[in-house]
């Protein structure tokens, strides 16, 4: 029988305990999983199966915008995620909701209110808070970037980092030449004619994150 399981990818030890404690209280038979980084957490989904919901952070280390929430949502298909935050800005929980979130938790929600959340998640159900006017931003770039393929998502990111091709190549495993075919692919299906203006049309995804509200 396989055990089911849930991914908490936080860094702050005490969001984790938090989170924990919440889905706990919904499901004690839940095998909980943590990570402190977005590569972490893709190592562990390699790794393990049967995770039926995804609680990341908005703010790791090594993602920028909802690069990591896109990294992870590639690799795990139609497992849910939801963002985890310490902001309460309309727009990121809108743009959540856009690029296929189950939900959007505040970190400041009392332990009793995230284990309803969580619930509801684990029942199939989306979490968010009360809606405002939809992000069509996000929702066009999500659509757009759903056509690209896994290699060609890897290559966005990292040109999203800044790297150059050769860079990129190197990280990747891949030669020049392939990053040249791959950035071709990318602005064909974006609609766009270059590296600037692929960037300017993936912002709503991209785009840094602001410092968190306390």
């Amino acid at each position: 029988m396989t055990v089911a399981r849930l991914l908490i990818a936080d860094d702050h030890p005490l969001i984790v305990e938090a989170l924990s404690l919440a889905a706990r209280s919904v499901m004690p038979e839940l095998a909980i999983d943590t990570a402190g980084t977005i590569a972490a957490a893709e190592s562990l989904v390699r790794e393990r199966k049967g995770y039926k919901l995804v609680l990341l952070d908005f703010l790791l280390p090594d993602a920028r915008g909802f690069s990591g929430f896109m990294r992870l949502q590639h690799l795990l298909g139609s497992v849910p995620i939801a963002i985890v935050t310490g902001q309460r800005m309309p727009e990121l929980a809108e743009a959540a909701r856009a690029l296929g979130a189950v939900g959007f938790l505040p970190k400041s929600q009392p332990l009793d209110e995230m284990a309803r959340s969580i619930r509801t998640m684990l029942g199939g159900a989306t979490s968010f808070p009360p809606a405002s006017v939809g992000d069509a931003g996000a929702s066009d770039a999500r659509s757009r970037v759903s056509s690209l393929s896994g290699a060609q998502l890897r290559v966005l990111l990292a040109l999203a980092d800044g790297r150059l091709n050769k860079q990129i190549a190197g990280d990747l495993g891949i030669t020049e030449a392939t990053v040249k075919a791959h950035m071709t692919a990318i602005f064909r299906k974006l609609g766009v004619s270059g590296r600037t203006q692929a960037l300017l049309a993936m912002q709503p995804l991209l785009g840094e994150a602001r410092e968190p509200l306390h």
